[in-house]
């Protein structure tokens, strides 16, 4: 995907959540975020999305350079929560419609160019918060175009779980994740010196398989893994979503 749809999926993700949040009681409980309502979901979501946009607005170079709680200052008494958030959101959409191409600022996974990083990062944040706002008003999530779907699980399964830390005593276990609807797929392996993922996939002790949307949410633990077809040894696909999981999101 190039930048134009990250930040068109930005735009789209972000539409559907105030949607949603303009049906739901602030107080709801949101059940893929335990201890947190509908009101923690906005904050967090609406706090990244200003975060965010300091960094491509300000060209901003240093993690430090964004004081997150001042920020946070500005978080509304309950009637104008979704007003904060639809604000925070168009000023999101904004700064990355109109950055340089080559704007210098920080970022925190390895891409192309800071604006590519930071408008695939926030379509699919913003993506997977929209889900936990669907759940919490019991309304079925609605799934992800299949090559949007894939490109978040590769962000998730080359970006995000190679940064984490694996106990001594991990796999070594290896499992190949396979889209069925997109032709994507990818060898995430774990052992004592970490997690390592290879696009292209391979043979590994478990496969599985699905639509892109469904392995995307179930990799983010928005939903259970029951509809996917696992073949092989499913303690390896356990090892690995225990070792995926993201536990503040």
């Amino acid at each position: 995907m190039d930048i134009s749809e990250h930040i068109a999926a930005v735009r789209a993700e972000g539409d559907l959540m105030a949607g949603v949040l303009g049906t739901v009681d602030i107080e709801t409980p949101v059940p893929t975020c335990p201890d947190w309502v509908v009101r923690d979901l906005v904050k967090h979501l609406g706090g990244v999305h200003r975060w965010a946009t300091a960094f491509v607005k300000g060209g901003l170079t240093g993690p430090g350079d964004v004081n997150f709680d001042e920020l946070m200052a500005s978080f509304p008494d309950d009637p104008g929560v979704l007003d904060w958030f639809v604000d925070g959101h168009a000023a999101l959409v904004h700064a990355l419609e109109t950055a340089s191409p080559d704007v210098a600022c920080w970022t925190f996974m390895p891409a192309p160019s800071p604006l590519s990083f930071w408008a695939r990062r926030q379509s699919h944040e913003t993506a997977i918060h929209r889900v936990d706002a669907q759940l919490a008003a019991e309304v079925a999530p609605s799934g992800c175009e299949p090559s949007f779907a894939a490109d978040g699980i590769d962000e998730f399964l080359t970006g995000f779980i190679t940064r984490h830390k694996v106990e001594a005593d991990a796999g070594p276990s290896s499992v190949e994740v396979r889209c069925n609807d997109v032709e994507a797929n990818w060898l995430v392996r774990v052992d004592p010196s970490g997690v390592t993922t290879e696009r292209g996939g391979g043979t590994g002790d478990c496969t599985v398989s699905g639509s892109a949307s469904d392995l995307f949410f179930t990799l983010w633990n928005r939903r259970a893994a029951s509809g996917l077809r696992v073949e092989g040894d499913e303690a390896a696909l356990r090892m690995v979503l225990g070792v995926a999981r993201v536990r503040w999101v």
